[in-house]
């Protein structure tokens, strides 16, 4: 199994130490072409914005959404759930790749400074609760009725599932817990 992680900002080489400690084989992906060779994709964090732009100029931004339209896992995390999204609320002109069915506000939980750290109960990861950090967040405001809610912060989801796609706000990348990411993997299996 090969797992791929878009290399164009954010958290790259986290998710790609979870990976690793989970003996899972990782290809950072810079080509649309890569795409062919993986078995699920994590999109990572960033700016929303910047990531849609390199992923035009890259020649990647329509190849990515015909592969998750046609089934590649992916787990998407705060600016890489963004482009996922069928509707940003805050910024109506910005294109996504429309994939996932919520309606997502970006930046929703403050500027750096108001980022922060919190324990969320996640059922179907276990009892113990999930360590979560949440870095300029965005926030899930509605979800579609084929979306998967996994857990909650403050009633508004911030973990989600449809078909082939997980989506979070929060970075399970920057914890030692490790659940999410085995979680993607049985996803994958």
């Amino acid at each position: 199994m090969k797992v791929g992680i878009l290399a164009i900002q954010g958290s790259v080489e986290e998710h790609k130490k979870s990976l690793e400690r989970l003996n899972i084989e990782s290809v950072l992906v810079k080509k649309a072409k890569d795409l062919d060779f993986i078995d699920g994709l994590i999109l990572p964090g960033g700016e929303s914005t910047t990531f849609l732009t390199i992923l035009k100029n890259m020649d990647m931004f329509d190849y990515l959404g015909e592969k998750i339209r046609n089934g590649l896992p992916i787990m998407a995390t705060c600016a890489g759930l963004i482009i996922l999204a069928k509707h940003i609320e805050n910024h109506p002109e910005q294109e996504t790749l429309g994939v996932l069915d919520i309606t997502i506000s970006r930046n929703a939980y403050g500027r750096q400074r108001e980022s922060f750290v919190t324990y969320l109960n996640i059922p179907i990861l276990g009892d113990a609760p999930f360590e979560s950090v949440f870095i300029r967040a965005p926030q899930i405001l509605s979800v579609g009725e084929k979306v998967k809610v996994h857990a909650t912060f403050n009633e508004k989801p911030v973990f989600v599932e449809e078909g082939n796609i997980l989506g979070l706000t929060f970075h399970p990348e920057l914890t030692e817990d490790l659940r999410i990411h085995k979680y993607f993997i049985q996803k994958i299996s």
